[in-house]
Formats: C-alpha cells, sequence, structure tokens
C-alpha cells in the first residue's frame, strides 16, 4: 500500500460502535440484578440442534430484550445476521458471582419457552409455546436459589421463540436487600438499573475523538467524544496491536475508540475482551441475492484481515485485478475500506484506490 495512505490512516483517532458493560447495581427499591457477561449462540430450529446459525454473541448488561415480532439482536441492538425471526432457539450462558448467603429470588420473563439451570441443576423448564396474541404478552416464573457459602454458579439459560413477540428477562434479588421479596422490572422493557461503571475514559491531547463500529482505524464512523467529559468503558479490544480500543457509551451511542488518545482509569482488568461485529462477517450471510458489486484495484493492494493497515496482511492483489466487493466501512459520507472477496480469500483494503462497478449502495455497511 502507498506511503501516504498509511500516514493517513494512521493519524486518524478510532472508535466503535458497541454496548456498555457495567456492573449493575439496583437501587434498594429495586434490589433486583441482570448479572453481567452473557454469551448467546442462536440456532434455526426450536431444538438447540447444531449447527449455529451463529454464536458467542455478547450480552455484557444481562438478559433484558423485548424483540417483538422483528429478529434477535446482540447487546448492543445490532440485528444478528442469518438468525431467523421465529422458529429459533438460543444458549445463554454465564458465571455469576453470589457473594451474600440465603436465598436469591429469581424472576423470568418469557415469550415463549424457557429453561433455566445453575450448575447443572434445571430449575425450570417451560419450553411449549405461549399461547397469548396481545401485542408485548407474556408469563412470569420464578424459583428460589439458596447458597450456604460464598462463591460462583454457572447459569445456562435456553430460550424458544416459536412465533409472534420475543422477549426475556432474567433477574435476580440479593438476599437481605429491601427487595428481597421480588421486586424489581415488572416487565421485559421495565425501567433500567443504575448503573455504576467498571472503568471511564477521557478523551486526551485531541479536541475530538472518533468513535468507530469497531475497533479499527478504518471501522465506520458513528460520532466524535470530546475532552472534559467521562465516558463508561464497556469492552476491550487489542486487536490492532499497537494501541488498545475501548467500547465507550455516549448517551445513546456506542463505540469504539482508541486508547491512543483516551486515558482510561478504574479496574481494566475487570473490562471483557469481547468479539466485535467485524468477526462475525469473515464470510457474511447476510448480503442481498445476486449480489456481484466488482471493484478493480488501481494499484497493488495489500488485503488485511480487518479494516485497519495495522492487522494482519493476507495477501497483495496485483494491479488491476478485480474483486467481488461484500462489505464496506463509511467515512465522511464516502466509502473508506471494501471489504471483498479475492481468489476465495475474504478481507479489507483500502477504498480510494478501487473502481468500483455495480450499485455500491446495496453493499451492506460496517
Amino acid at each position: 500500500m502507498m506511503r501516504r495512505f498509511i500516514w493517513g490512516i494512521g493519524s486518524t483517532a478510532l472508535v466503535v460502535m458497541a454496548l456498555a458493560l457495567t456492573l449493575v447495581i439496583q437501587t434498594p427499591a429495586e434490589a433486583q440484578v441482570l448479572g453481567t457477561g452473557w454469551v448467546g449462540s442462536f440456532y434455526n430450529n426450536t431444538t438447540f440442534s447444531e449447527p449455529a446459525a451463529a454464536s458467542n454473541i455478547s450480552y455484557p448488561v444481562g438478559l433484558r430484550f423485548n424483540w417483538g415480532a422483528g429478529s434477535p439482536t446482540d447487546g448492543a441492538g445490532v440485528t444478528i445476521p442469518g438468525v431467523n425471526a421465529d422458529n429459533f432457539s438460543a444458549v445463554f450462558t454465564s458465571t455469576q458471582l453470589f457473594n451474600a448467603v440465603g436465598t436469591y429470588n429469581f424472576t423470568i420473563f418469557v415469550n415463549d419457552g424457557v429453561r433455566v439451570s445453575i450448575d447443572n441443576q434445571v430449575y425450570i423448564n417451560q419450553l411449549t409455546p405461549f399461547n397469548n396474541t396481545t401485542p408485548n404478552a407474556f408469563q412470569t416464573l420464578t424459583f428460589q436459589y439458596n447458597r450456604t457459602t460464598p462463591g460462583s454458579g454457572n447459569i445456562r439459560v435456553d430460550f424458544v421463540e416459536y412465533s409472534g413477540d420475543a422477549n426475556l428477562v432474567v433477574q435476580w434479588s440479593i438476599p437481605g436487600s429491601s427487595g428481597g421479596g421480588g421486586t424489581g422490572f415488572t416487565t421485559p422493557i421495565g425501567p433500567t438499573a443504575t448503573a455504576v461503571p467498571i472503568a471511564t475514559g477521557s478523551v486526551i491531547t485531541v479536541r475530538g475523538l472518533a468513535l468507530r463500529t469497531g475497533p479499527y482505524l478504518g471501522a465506520s464512523m458513528v460520532g466524535v467524544i470530546r475532552p472534559n467529559v467521562v465516558y463508561p468503558i464497556l469492552e476491550k479490544n487489542f486487536d490492532e496491536g499497537l494501541f488498545p480500543w475501548y467500547k465507550i457509551q455516549d448517551g445513546n451511542r456506542i463505540g469504539w475508540a482508541s486508547g491512543r488518545y483516551l486515558i482510561a482509569t478504574g479496574n481494566l482488568d475487570l473490562i471483557p475482551s469481547t468479539q466485535t461485529i467485524f468477526d462475525r462477517i469473515d464470510n457474511p450471510t447476510d448480503l442481498p441475492p445476486a449480489l456481484n458489486i466488482v471493484g478493480y484495484t488501481r494499484s497493488v493492494m495489500n488485503l488485511r484481515r480487518r479494516p485497519s493497515e495495522r492487522t494482519q496482511l493476507l495477501n497483495q492483489i496485483p494491479w488491476g485485478d478485480g474483486v467481488q466487493i461484500i462489505g464496506r466501512t463509511v467515512q465522511g459520507g464516502q466509502n473508506f475500506w471494501l471489504q471483498v472477496r479475492w481468489e476465495g480469500q475474504v478481507g479489507w483494503i483500502y477504498a480510494p484506490f478501487v473502481t468500483i462497478e455495480g450499485l455500491i449502495e446495496a453493499v451492506p455497511i460496517r
């Protein structure tokens, strides 16, 4: 790749769209927790039969969603490619700390079916359809979980969506809290918990730092964060190698910012390193039928694993070769990086050195 390209991209500050990881601490009036660090796998059947249509989907701040009649989304609210809107099943797992000794009261709001187990012991097994045609209707299920010693528990939630609306909340009370009798969230879209960030970040050196859809210099830009504001840090990523990237929350926006210009404070060891959307689209399945958008290189092009010249070099595409364009990132309304297939490989090339033939607007923006 040309040196003028390398320096131009290297000077760009980064950010990515994502979801905020926080320690969820409810007020005494709610006294309910959702847990953190959930991971889900989805199957295009109602029997959890392999292969998975999607796996390693992150839900860092708990299972609390209402998908209605639409397709399931990840913890950042992004539609999961390749998963049915109806007639699917999902498995969510997490390890939670139960530091208080006593009885934990679990409450599950669900439409349709659910099975809940802790350390391989099943507490709820209700996987049949929930036959209610009222919009946003759900069933409420409860059970008690007793701890005689502090420690961790491995929670598994099996969820089945047959048809119509899909929603799920999994919450539990802390023994001895004022809400131990079961107060708290009363619907799958109930009140929001008061969240205390594990770590925070502040912009330094620059007047504005780009928020991006992923932890890469070439990811699409979704906003700008400013100095003199403290932003919650949700996740971290070291894929570029030179500087860490942090997923942060800016009001209703979530994205990735470069650690080169973001000073982080707090317990960074507790911030999880999770997959991003770019890890799920190495061979995308959400492309329009018969998508045949072609690009021709106007120089020898470096084919990279991700949209950044700091990531792994997969190959070099000769001058004038044709590539199939299957994805893109944008910045300032212009194509920034292109995801392409070339001689059986999928990777990313820098868009300004590519002549495009076809309706590029039909290519998904990442």
